[in-house]
Order: C-alpha cells, then structure tokens, then sequence
C-alpha cells in the first residue's frame, strides 16, 4: 500500500504557495507530493470502478497539478479545499468522457461499489455533492491542528472553558452557566474567556 507524506499545515502551505509564486520548482512539487493524500482520500469515493486504483490516482492527480496552477488566495482560504473540488472534477470528466466514446456505457450501468458495498451508478456520482468530501477532509485537517494548538495558544483556563464548551476530548457540550458553576466563576466572566480563547484561534481557521 502506497505511502503518502502528510498534509501540509496552513502554514507551511502558505509559504510554499507564496515560493511558487516567485517561481520555485521545488514549492510546486512539494504542493503536489504533500496533497497525494487528499487524491486517494476522493479516490476512494469511486472505489469498484473497472479502472485500475494507480489509473484513477493519476487522473485525478492531474485534477491536483491544475489547482496549483490556479489556485487563488483571494477566492479560497486553503489549496486543499479547492484542489478537492479541482480533482473530483477530473475523475468526473474522465467518466463523462468515456462515456461519450463508449455508446454502450449508460448512466444507470454500475462503475463501481459505495463503502457499505452497495452497487454505484455515473448517474449516482454526478448527482453526489463533492463539497461533501472536502468538508470532511477540511474538518479533519482543522481538528487535528486545533488540538495542536490548544496548549500552545491558550491558558489552562481558556483551555477548559472550551473543552466543556464545545465538547472537546470527549467531554459533554456545556452551557456557559453550567461552566461558571464548575469553575466557580461568573457566567459573564465565562463568556469573556470564550471570546478571548476563539480570538486567538481564528487567526488560524481563515473563513472561506
């Protein structure tokens, strides 16, 4: 099974983003081999096709090299979430365009099986929303960097006032009278602790 490097972290990415804007060979290819990963993670989604799984990764690797060409700090915060929708597209096209050159090929003839096995359609993909994918694969590059920096960003009060929060490391979602009850602080000083705790970590989570 192939091995790929892990993703980059917003800012390793920013900054080879910025290196292949000035022209370095290097940034673009450590973009590529460094977002392989999010190819085989929407790979999977047509898992079954009669297309080999190394055929499929290169089509929709070449969805990937074009989002590096193209992408635009301006229009998305983070390549991974446009590179996702770049290569859902080329797989898309590669079996709309085998279609056309095959007249026995129908939307409603199964290329392949969905994770629980049960049999897919190009009509089924073509209708699937791929925002779905990239949410997924965004929420978990968010979630893995958030418990990064959680001890790193926060005091040890900011820390728990979020953890009972907003359920973090399995705790329960609390409301914020429940927190100042457990803290033994008031609900407003709570709340004040909330807000400066998600201040310092929305300079992190760039809004799309």
């Amino acid at each position: 099974m192939k091995t790929f490097q892990k993703p980059l972290t917003p800012e390793e990415e920013s900054r080879y983003l910025q290196e292949y804007k000035q022209g370095s060979l290097e940034a673009k290819n450590i973009l590529i081999e460094r977002n392989l990963r999010l190819v085989a993670h929407i790979v999977k989604k047509y898992q079954g096709a009669p297309e080999e799984l190394d055929d499929l990764i290169s089509i929709g690797t070449i969805g990937l090299i074009k989002a590096v060409h193209t992408f635009d700090a301006k229009k998305a915060s983070r390549l991974s979430t446009y590179a996702a929708r770049c290569i859902d597209n080329e797989l898309l096209m590669y079996f709309r365009s085998k279609k056309k050159t095959n007249r026995e090929v129908s939307l409603y003839d199964p290329i392949g099986t969905d994770k629980e096995g049960n049999e897919i359609s190009l009509l089924d993909v073509i209708e699937t929303e791929p925002v779905d994918v990239v949410k997924e694969y965004s929420l978990k590059q968010d979630t893995v960097l958030l418990y990064h920096l959680l001890p790193d960003i926060l005091t040890q009060r900011e820390q728990d006032v979020l953890t009972f929060r907003y359920g973090l490391y399995g705790q329960r979602e609390q409301t914020q009278r429940e927190i100042a009850k457990r803290l033994n602080i008031s609900r407003s000083y709570v709340s004040r602790i909330e807000k400066n705790a998600l201040m310092k970590l929305r300079c992190f989570f760039p809004s799309s």
